[in-house]
């Protein structure tokens, strides 16, 4: 992977953090950077699965593959949430 590949996935991994918040009802309790920490980890579990499934490269935008990442940012959200909530 090139530089610019991995700078495009922390952009992604921003995006995708900020919409897996946007996801998860209520107030999340985790600052911005967990919440880009996790966007960037689901992106590139997101793009392991999707490929894993053979999903990840299509024609036109990879919908599937955005979907998995975000839901995967939402889990993440949720459960750095939990866990900072109780302490």
């Amino acid at each position: 992977m090139e530089i610019s590949g991995v700078i495009s996935a922390i952009v992604i991994g921003i995006v995708i953090g900020v919409l897996g918040r946007l996801v998860v009802p209520g107030r999340q309790r985790i600052g911005i950077l967990w919440t880009i920490a996790i966007g960037i980890i689901a992106a590139f579990v997101g793009t392991g699965i999707a490929a894993g499934l053979d999903v990840a490269d299509t024609e036109g935008v990879d919908w599937v593959e955005w979907i998995i990442q975000i839901a995967l940012a939402a889990f993440g959200v949720a459960a750095v949430s939990k866990v900072k909530l109780r302490r």
